[in-house]
């Protein structure tokens, strides 16, 4: 008899699924290791030889969600041809990624809001912040403006509203506003740079 996929995993991949899928519908808080435990089908003995903890386990989940959000931004990004398709790009992705089936949200504005101050878990949601921070503002200086830092800054203010409204206006439109604000923003940024030092 065949045996099914998940029958193939190991312990660890199982419970990783498993918190990934609970944890990000959920919350970090509100779901217990118990019920994790249960929904992986595995003994709870695996879970602390894998992970050592539930705030472990948190980690382990935001670290993989991180590492997919990677991927999934610099693939998308990698399309482009200009550096204003690809700043004004990751505005496209999450278009893209609002209209899928299960989205609820920014996985690390919401574990942050339920992590403790100094935990694990508040440093993996501050790595993955940093990350997207130094996306934009890669993607600021490609752009050859006078001040890529600042108009990074107000990028991701603007990211982050429209993930917010995307999920709690249930607006997956809010995206393809907040592209049309970074384009004037960048235009302006770009009118500010002298016309001797644009290449």
């Amino acid at each position: 008899m065949t045996q099914a996929p998940s029958e193939h995993r190991s312990a660890r991949e199982r419970l990783l699924a498993s918190a990934d899928e609970l944890f990000y519908h959920e919350g970090v808080n509100t779901v217990g290791i118990d019920r994790v435990i249960a929904h992986a089908g595995v003994a709870k003995a695996s879970l602390y030889k894998a992970f050592g903890s539930k705030e472990e386990l948190i980690k382990a989940y935001l670290q993989r969600r991180q590492e997919g959000r990677q991927e999934r931004l610099l693939r998308s990004l990698a399309q482009y041809a200009t550096p204003r398709e690809r700043l004004l790009g990751v505005f496209d992705a999450l278009a893209e990624r609002a209209t899928q089936t299960g989205f609820h949200g920014c996985a690390f504005i919401n574990a942050s809001a339920e992590s403790k101050p100094g935990s694990s878990v508040e440093t993996a949601c501050d790595a993955a912040r940093s990350w997207m921070k130094q996306l934009f503002r890669t993607l600021s200086e490609e752009c050859a403006v006078a001040d890529a830092a600042e108009l990074a800054a107000r990028l991701v203010l603007l990211y982050d509203g429209a993930l917010v409204a995307t999920k709690m206006d249930r607006n997956p439109a809010a995206a393809h506003t907040a592209k049309a604000v970074a384009s004037a923003l960048l235009d302006a940024a770009a009118h500010s740079v002298p016309a001797a030092t644009v290449r």
